[in-house]
């Protein structure tokens, strides 16, 4: 791998698992070069131009103008090897540390040897070497260093060069190197772990924050932040999605004007954190405003939900409290309703009752039958689950459903047919609540829908983008009077009916975020029920 690719570079093979981020160990290397190239320039320059003291070069001068000037020239080589990265890391470090150890003796030596004070500047390569390069590979640099200088002072024995007594600054300076390998190695060890601790919790930061964002993006729920301007500084999809835009605006003028009358108010008044916006296209959102304190600034969000979600809520709520009522009203009605019953049919066993009288006790039966069905439909609201929501593929639900009708009729066969104007229709719907709905029509299009004409045709269809079931029977239809009350409880063309069904239909298909309607269609009676898309549908977290 390319050395500009790497994330983190272990330099010594030695090393205990220590690495150095790249992006770090680069800038690192290119300091330390710099300062080499600082260095090389300064041995040439003090040398030919005399400036400073003018030991440097003085035992053998064209020793060190040839050493100083291959010193400068190596370095000016180095350069497109550092800013390219055209080798390894690790090579140019080890290259680098050893250059200098190689040269800085031979002019620590043309200089005067360890006297002369030039190789003091090994100590700065050493502690180079352990933050660069780290681990064993320090101390081993350190040891080529000591081995440098006290090589120079043996051949400096052997050519009686210089003062004898400079073998034991030599053996001091070899000391010094050891221990600033091992502090640097130390500090190095030091910094790569607080580095790597740091990138740990970066990522860490990092995974937070797209793990955040994500769910901000898929809540159901609309999501913008607005600043003091009313600037928009973040919204989420399903924002955009209710807000019926494409993009998001830059300022909340560009979304509603309405939207920014409301927003207005609720600055003037906090208490009033609520409000139904109508957008341009006639539909209707909630939004409800909160303050938001972010690193101090002033920041305000906007919450967003579908006008149906809510109307959602609230029907489920009203139905809730209604099933409470009801079931502690029919509990009562039950026991006296089963009372009488009993007592009805005792009474009609009796011998001495004359025609009339076994008349009235059937009307008294008849009628608690009609009274305990209608406690049968009002427990139905009452025991009802809440509305579990899933995908439902029509094609393959509505032959089920139609088939399992045709066989619990008897005396009408094929009373059911079914078509598909459209298929691949996936519907997002709880399907017990989904039976529920069409087991209501089905039998209302029995009773009045004239089945001895002909089949009742359950036809599967698309509209506007969302799947439609319609219950289409041959009865003469509903009445302008009845149209007005056909959804309302207990409302009935018939006394054999509770009023109920429809109404519960309604209040399921509601609950279940889909419409429930009537209309001529064809000329025929029909009932179309509006679902859900499922593959449309954004669902909530």
């Amino acid at each position: 791998m390319p050395p500009n690719q790497v994330d983190t570079i272990y330099p010594c093979p030695f090393s205990k698992g220590y690495g150095i981020p790249a992006r770090q160990a680069w800038l690192l290397l290119k300091i330390f070069f710099i300062y080499r190239f600082i260095s090389a320039s300064l041995f040439v320059m003090l040398f030919f131009f005399r400036f400073g003291p003018m030991g440097l070069g003085a035992h053998d001068a064209q020793l060190y103008q040839f050493t100083s000037l291959g010193y400068l020239g190596i370095s000016l080589l180095n350069a497109p090897f550092i800013f390219r990265r055209l080798a390894s890391y690790t090579k140019l470090s080890q290259w680098f540390i050893f250059t200098d150890i190689v040269f800085i003796t031979v002019l620590m030596h043309a200089s005067g040897g360890v006297t002369s004070g030039v190789g003091g500047l090994l100590a700065i390569s050493i502690a180079a070497a352990g933050l660069l390069i780290g681990g064993r590979c320090a101390l081993l640099f350190a040891a080529l260093a000591s081995l440098a200088i006290l090589a120079e002072q043996v051949y400096d024995m052997q050519t009686h060069a210089f003062n004898l007594s400079s073998l034991n600054y030599s053996g001091l300076l070899g000391i010094t190197f050891f221990a600033i390998a091992l502090i640097s190695l130390i500090l190095a060890q030091r910094v790569e772990q607080s580095a790597s601790l740091a990138q740990r919790h970066a990522q860490t930061i990092v995974r937070l924050e797209e793990l955040n964002r994500y769910i901000i993006q898929h809540l159901q729920s609309g999501i913008m932040i607005v600043d003091e301007r009313q600037f928009i500084v973040l919204s989420n999809y399903s924002a955009l999605r209710l807000l019926g835009i494409s993009e998001s605006p830059t300022h909340l003028a560009d979304v509603s004007g309405m939207l920014q009358q409301a927003f207005l108010l609720w600055n003037e008044s906090p208490e009033q954190d609520f409000a139904i916006i109508q957008l341009d296209d006639g539909e209707e959102i909630q939004v409800r405003f909160s303050l938001l304190t972010v690193e101090n600034e002033c920041l305000h969000m906007l919450l967003f939900e579908d006008i149906s979600l809510h109307n959602q809520r609230l029907q489920q709520s009203k139905l809730a409290s209604l099933g409470r009522l009801t079931a502690s009203i029919a509990h009562e009605i039950r026991n006296p309703l089963s009372a009488i019953s009993h007592a009805s049919q005792l009474l009609s066993e009796a011998a001495e009752l004359t025609p009339e009288d076994l008349r009235l006790t059937r009307i008294i039966q008849t009628h608690c039958q009609r009274v305990n069905n209608i406690i049968e439909d009002i427990l139905k609201l009452s025991r009802r689950n809440p509305s579990q929501k899933q995908k439902i593929m029509l094609d393959r639900w509505l032959p089920a459903y139609v088939q399992e009708r045709n066989l619990e009729i008897a005396e009408h066969e094929q009373a059911f047919k079914l078509s598909f104007k459209q298929t691949e229709l996936n519907a997002f719907i709880d399907p017990g609540h989904l039976k529920q709905i069409l087991d209501n029509l089905c039998a209302n299009a029995l009773k009045y829908g004239e089945p001895e004409s002909g089949s009742i045709i359950l036809e599967a269809d698309r509209e506007n983008d969302q799947p439609c079931i319609r219950v289409i029977d041959n009865g003469p239809g509903i009445d302008h009077d009845g149209l007005q009350h056909l959804f309302e409880p207990f409302f009935t063309t018939s006394r054999q009916g509770t009023g109920l069904g429809l109404y519960i239909s309604k209040e399921l298909a509601e609950l279940n975020q889909a419409e429930l309607s009537y209309a001529k269609y064809r000329n025929k009676s029909c009932f179309s029920l509006l679902l859900a898309n499922a593959d449309h549908v954004v669902i909530e977290i």
